[in-house]
């Protein structure tokens, strides 16, 4: 059975950081990429950053690029999401997903068919 399951968030402060962890199981982790994603009430889920653990490639928005690090432990099949200098607009529910690493969209949440079942960041002024 294939599992994601999130964990690390809760409540900062604005210019904190926080670090989610996904943890894998119940597939093949190198075979596929790995994504996180967030949402707010009444948006479309928001694809942050991916990464292959196969061979390290990452692809981050634009929105998150320079603040936000993704990151693979291939023994744990863990990924990690470093979030750095958050901002209020950054509270969301945040998830991760898998796909198979022959998606082509790596950030469009069509593209996956397993999640996670999400961790709530909250970022305070």
């Amino acid at each position: 059975e294939v599992q994601l399951v999130e964990s690390g968030g809760g409540l900062v402060r604005a210019g904190g950081s926080l670090t989610l962890s996904c943890a894998a199981s119940g597939f093949s982790f190198e075979d596929h990429v790995i994504t996180w994603f967030r949402q707010v009430p009444r948006k479309e889920r928001e694809g942050l950053s991916s990464i292959s653990p196969r061979d390290g490639r990452i692809v981050s928005s634009d929105s998150v690029r320079g603040r936000f690090t993704i990151s693979t432990d291939n023994a744990q099949k863990r990924v990690y999401l470093q979030m750095d200098s958050l901002k209020p607009e950054d509270t969301a529910v945040y998830y991760c997903a898998a796909a198979h690493l022959t998606i082509t969209y790596v950030l469009l949440a069509v593209s996956y068919n397993h999640w996670g079942q999400g961790t709530q960041v909250t970022v305070s002024s």
